[in-house]
C-alpha cells in the first residue's frame, strides 16, 4: 500500500467528494491563492477555479457565518480554520446558529458543514495558540467531533463528515501534516462515532485521540519492555462517543488510563471516566486514571511546554500505579 502524507490524505479526501458534487466548496483564510497556511488545499484552486476553493477575509465570524447560510441553501461548505484558536471568534455561528438550526426550525433547515483546521499545542506558539477544544465542542448538541490520529482515518472520517447532513468540528494537527501513513489508492469510508483498537492488550487500556495516540503508543511500548501488555484505544470521534469499545477493552483489562492533551476540568477525559463508572465499574480493578495538559495556560518556554504536556514518562509511570498500587 503506498504512503501518503496526513494533509495529502485531506487534500485527497476534499477533492474526491468535490469531484462528484459541485455543491461542495472549500473556504477559509489563504486556501486558494496560497494553497492553505499547511498546504493541504494545494493544487486545488488549479482544479476547482475560484469559485469552489475561496479565500476569505480575516474575519472567521464572518465566514463561518457565509457557510452557515450557503448550507442552509443547498451548499456543502468546507471552513478552514488557520487554527481553532481563531474560530473562538466564529463561535456564534458555529454554537448558535449551526449546531442549533435542526432543531430550531424543526427540521426544515439542516447544515452540512465540515469547521476543520488544527487543534492543540504545536510547539513554542504560547498561551493563545496552543488550547485544546475537542471538549468545548462536543459539549454542545448539534455538533459532531472527528479528532484522527493518522492519515488513514483522516481521509475516511473527512470524507464521510462531508457527506454529513450535521455540522462537524474535524480536529487536526499542525504536527501530524507531514505525518506519512498507509493510505489505500482505492476509495473508502470510516464510520463516524467508531473507535478503533490500535494495539491488542490485557493488563491495561490506554484511550487517546489526535497527536496524543503518539504518545499513548510510545508509552505502550516501553510497558510492553517490563511486560505489561496495554491495550491502546483511538477514539477517533469525539462525539459521538464509542463508549462501548472502552467498556468491552475495560472488561478484559480491568485498568484504564486516558490520555487527553485538554485540561482536566470538564475534558474529554472527564466524560469517559463518567460513562465508565456509570457502565463498567464491577470490572475496574482500580479507578480511572487520566494524564491530561496541566491546568494552566501553556507558556512559551521550551521547559514549561514539555512540562505542560503529557509525554510517555508521564502515562508509563500512571499506569503503573493503576497496575501496582
Amino acid at each position: 500500500m503506498r504512503e501518503i502524507r496526513y494533509r495529502e490524505a485531506l487534500r485527497e479526501a476534499m477533492s474526491e467528494e468535490m469531484r462528484k458534487d459541485a455543491s461542495i466548496v472549500l473556504m477559509g483564510e489563504e486556501v486558494a491563492e496560497y494553497n492553505g497556511a499547511y498546504k493541504v488545499s494545494q493544487g486545488m484552486l488549479d482544479e476547482f477555479g475560484p469559485d469552489r476553493v475561496i479565500d476569505t477575509p480575516i474575519s472567521e465570524l464572518g465566514f463561518a457565518g457565509i457557510a452557515v447560510g450557503a448550507s442552509m441553501n443547498g451548499m456543502r461548505p468546507i471552513v478552514e480554520f488557520m487554527t481553532f484558536n481563531f474560530a473562538v471568534l466564529a463561535l456564534d455561528q458555529i454554537v448558535n446558529a449551526a449546531a442549533k438550526m435542526m432543531a430550531m426550525s424543526a427540521g426544515q433547515f439542516t447544515c452540512p458543514i465540515v469547521f476543520r483546521g488544527p487543534s492543540g499545542s504545536a510547539g513554542q506558539l504560547g498561551a493563545q495558540h496552543s488550547q485544546v477544544f475537542e471538549s468545548w465542542y462536543a459539549n454542545v448538541p448539534g455538533l459532531k467531533v472527528i479528532s484522527p490520529s493518522n492519515p488513514y482515518d483522516a481521509k475516511g472520517l473527512m470524507k464521510s463528515a462531508i457527506l454529513d447532513n450535521d455540522p462537524v468540528i474535524f480536529m487536526e494537527s499542525e504536527l501530524m501534516y507531514s505525518d506519512s501513513g498507509e493510505v489505500p489508492e482505492e476509495e473508502y469510508y470510516i464510520p463516524i462515532g467508531k473507535a478503533d483498537v490500535k494495539r491488542e492488550g490485557s493488563d491495561v487500556t490506554i484511550v487517546s485521540y489526535n497527536k496524543m495516540m503518539k504518545v499513548a503508543l510510545g508509552a505502550a511500548d516501553e510497558l510492553a519492555k517490563d511486560g505489561v501488555s496495554a491495550e491502546v484505544i483511538d477514539l477517533r470521534t469525539i462525539r459521538p462517543l464509542d463508549i462501548h469499545t472502552i467498556v468491552e477493552s475495560v472488561k478484559k483489562t480491568n485498568r484504564i488510563v486516558v490520555v487527553d492533551e485538554s485540561w482536566p476540568y470538564g475534558s474529554v477525559s472527564s466524560e469517559i471516566a463518567y460513562q465508565l463508572q456509570k457502565d463498567a465499574f464491577d470490572y475496574l480493578d482500580a479507578p480511572v486514571r487520566r494524564v491530561n495538559g496541566a491546568d494552566t495556560s501553556m507558556h512559551y518556554a521550551p521547559n514549561l511546554v514539555e512540562a505542560y504536556l503529557p509525554s510517555p514518562a508521564k502515562v508509563i509511570q500512571v499506569v503503573k500505579e493503576v497496575m501496582y498500587k
